[in-house]
């Protein structure tokens, strides 16, 4: 087989794939808006999501059609392999010689990208808080991050495969995903590292919220505002921490733009997927796509002919993440659909929690307000819902509460 010409081809059907669904997105934000929706934004607002929403789906055409462009480039005229080259033919030198030409040269790419992104749509809507400084900070930041997970992933299937053979397919997806849960743990340190938290002040809304969670059994360990309109006026709150030892953040624009009962709203929605081991659940559902993944890296890294067609001599376990990332690219739409139609439902079933808890009312108003903050799109085509959206339109969720009040 000519692996060069299949996965040009495979790759150019995925970005013909990610276009018609850009294309499709652009042509929903002339969708009509739900009754029961029509109250989020007014007519001017409206007028300024209508362009903001074409603004950030031209940028997003151009960022596609470059990455398309840079696969081709890389992968065509056997850049990783010279570039590989000039590095000491050890097998963990060579994988990162092509782990960092990649993450380079995205970088490269892609920070104009965001750059416009950031610093000049999201600037212009009003969204965007960070400076030139945090902007550069965050990405330099983000490039060490993805390239010390890249090295360490793909250094662990080198060592699995060179040590157990075929035998790694069930050891590397393990591994995969113990990995996978120590970053969750370690997100609440990791999250610090760029931001500033402190504790809720006292007051109603920390009493209520530790009455809601102590309420089913649940500790809470802080409850913390962390300095997010130092980046953007964009809301969002979370939990962290695993079983019943619960950590709170928000937003500290969230309590600027959303009243006491609607925060509670909020968290009662979240306490409503605690309840239901919806993470846990969708973990388990993880660890299946990672058996997937590990299947597809077996077949990246057990056929040298792969990547004797892109110049190198032998198997290069850097490469196998560029090959692996392609094939995954031809089975993530199925298995996102699968996965984003579990997460649906369980939003639903998270927001009939809050109904139990009382805040039905509130949060329907709360979810308005976080559309609204967030310029959310109210009518989104059916096509794109079932392939990417992992929270039902909010239409559908007003329309599931009012039914379950």
């Amino acid at each position: 087989m000519n692996w060069k010409v299949f996965f040009a081809v495979l790759i150019t059907l995925q970005t013909a794939f990610h276009l018609l669904l850009e294309a499709v997105q652009r042509k929903s934000a002339n969708n009509p808006i739900p009754k029961n929706v029509q109250d989020v934004y007014d007519k001017e607002a409206y007028q300024r999501w209508r362009k903001y929403s074409a603004e950030k789906s031209r940028l997003s055409l151009w960022r596609t059609l470059a990455g398309y462009a840079l696969s081709m480039a890389l992968l065509l005229t056997n850049v990783y392999a010279a570039f590989a080259g000039l590095f000491p033919q050890t097998v963990f030198m060579q994988l990162l010689a092509v782990l960092l030409l990649e993450n380079v040269a995205n970088i490269v790419v892609f920070t104009g990208f965001e750059y416009v992104n950031t610093m000049v749509i999201e600037e212009k809507y009003g969204f965007n808080r960070s400076t030139m400084k945090t902007f550069v900070i965050d990405r330099v930041r983000s490039f060490a991050i993805e390239m010390l997970l890249a090295v360490v992933l793909m250094g662990l299937l080198a060592w699995l495969h060179l040590s157990m053979g075929d035998w790694m397919i069930l050891l590397f997806a393990l591994a995969v995903f113990a990995l996978t849960l120590a970053i969750s743990f370690l997100y609440p340190i990791l999250s610090r590292l760029g931001n500033k938290f402190v504790p809720l002040e006292e007051g109603e809304l920390r009493d209520k919220l530790m009455a809601l969670l102590t309420k089913h059994g649940y500790q809470v360990k802080a409850i913390e505002v962390m300095d997010a309109s130092r980046r953007t006026t964009k809301l969002n709150a979370y939990f962290t921490g695993f079983g019943k030892m619960k950590t709170i953040v928000l937003y500290d624009n969230l309590l600027s733009a959303m009243s006491t009962e609607e925060i509670c709203a909020v968290f009662a929605h979240e306490l409503g997927h605690g309840l239901h081991k919806d993470v846990l659940k969708q973990q388990v559902m993880n660890l299946g796509n990672l058996l997937l993944m590990a299947v597809l890296v077996w077949v990246a890294v057990r056929e040298p002919a792969m990547h004797q067609a892109f110049g190198f001599d032998k198997v290069n376990y850097g490469f196998a993440m560029i090959l692996l990332s392609a094939l995954l690219g031809m089975v993530q739409p199925l298995t996102g659909m699968a996965m984003n139609a579990y997460t649906r439902m369980a939003e639903y079933r998270a927001d009939r929690q809050a109904v139990q808890e009382g805040y039905g009312k509130a949060l329907v108003s709360g979810l308005k307000t976080l559309a609204k903050e967030n310029f959310v799109h109210l009518a989104p085509a059916k096509l794109l819902v079932v392939l990417e959206y992992s929270h039902p339109p909010l239409s559908e969720r007003i329309a599931a509460l009012e039914k379950a009040k």
